[in-house]
């Protein structure tokens, strides 16, 4: 079994069958996003200084996400003196500027998705949200069976687990095929500073969808995953365990049982009360009751157009 708490993990070679993979850190010669057509703005937020475009790549659907890189601390120095500054208003003992930063301390991250599929168009669609309740059986007659038709592809999860995409950022792995993981970096996080620290466990075993599955049965493999995990965060990044928050989310994202490990200074996407558990909670329910989450009522949000939410009302559930 591999040591997760050393920071390390195994490294597969490159092949001509990793998606044509480019070594992270090199400049591309050819940018993904410059033949990039707008179709619309999905979301914009001027607060979290983010903006979600909608558009098409070589005539393929494709979402591009621009996201300003926070400030960090330890480029303040650099940033101030060699920035140049633009005064915009005086007034007494205040003053507003714009700051232009040199290039490299000036970074907007830039995802792309590309084809993008409706599915993935409609997540970063802003849209109105309702709060849906699911019992038990609620899951088995509704959920579950619009999960299975849908047949949400999880390859991209399955590329990581047998290294053939994204092995150089794996942190961590445990190989066991029944309490084993890989833990890496979220892409929401550039691993530039602590304060917004964001890693996702992925399990191994894939006969887990999601929090709906886990009984007793699987304590073995979140207390793995908590105590590696936790532990391997305070080596490589000085993280106690006491500034974590480690949680799964319901409804997930992707139904491949993964797990959440962020900054407690960190408001990440999704940790509120409405869709987060925390691991710690869910490890002493299934302590309590190994059928807990088969039988208790879930609330979860859903979008406007969410095939699951008109589910839920043909069903008059809602």
């Amino acid at each position: 079994m591999a040591e997760c708490g050393n920071g390390t993990a195994a490294k597969k070679l490159k092949t001509d069958t990793d998606n044509e993979c480019k070594d992270t850190g090199e400049f591309l010669s050819e940018s993904p996003v410059s033949g990039f057509e707008i179709t619309r703005i999905l979301r914009d937020s001027a607060r979290e200084k983010n903006i979600f475009i909608h558009g098409k790549v070589k005539d393929q659907d494709a979402v591009v996400i621009l996201e300003k890189t926070p400030i960090r601390q330890d480029t303040l120095t650099e940033l101030l003196k060699s920035s140049e500054l633009k005064l915009e208003m005086r007034n007494d003992v205040y003053s507003t500027y714009q700051l232009h930063a040199p290039a490299h301390l000036n970074q907007i991250k830039t995802t792309v998705v590309c084809p993008a599929t409706e599915k993935h168009v409609k997540k970063y669609l802003r849209q109105e949200i309702f709060l849906v309740e699911e019992s038990g059986e609620d899951y088995r007659s509704i959920t579950l069976p619009y999960i299975s038709k849908q047949s949400f592809s999880v390859q991209w999860v399955y590329n990581i687990l047998e290294k053939k995409a994204e092995a150089d950022r794996i942190i961590c792995e445990d190989p066991d095929p029944d309490t084993g993981f890989v833990l890496l970096p979220d892409f929401k996080w550039d691993q530039k500073q602590n304060e917004d620290l964001y890693l996702i466990a992925i399990v191994h075993r894939r006969d887990i969808k999601s929090l709906r599955d886990l009984t007793s049965e699987h304590l073995p493999l979140l207390t793995n995953i908590r105590n590696k995990g936790e532990d391997t965060i305070q080596k490589r990044y000085s993280v106690p365990s006491s500034k974590l928050r480690v949680y799964l989310h319901y409804q997930p994202s992707y139904y491949h049982l993964h797990i959440h490990f962020t900054s407690l200074d960190y408001e990440a996407p999704g940790c509120g009360v409405e869709r987060a558990h925390l691991l710690s909670d869910v490890i002493q329910n299934l302590q309590a009751d190994s059928s807990y989450y088969h039988n208790r009522i879930m609330t979860f949000p859903l979008r406007t157009d969410d095939g699951l939410l008109l589910e839920f009302k043909d069903a008059g559930k809602l």
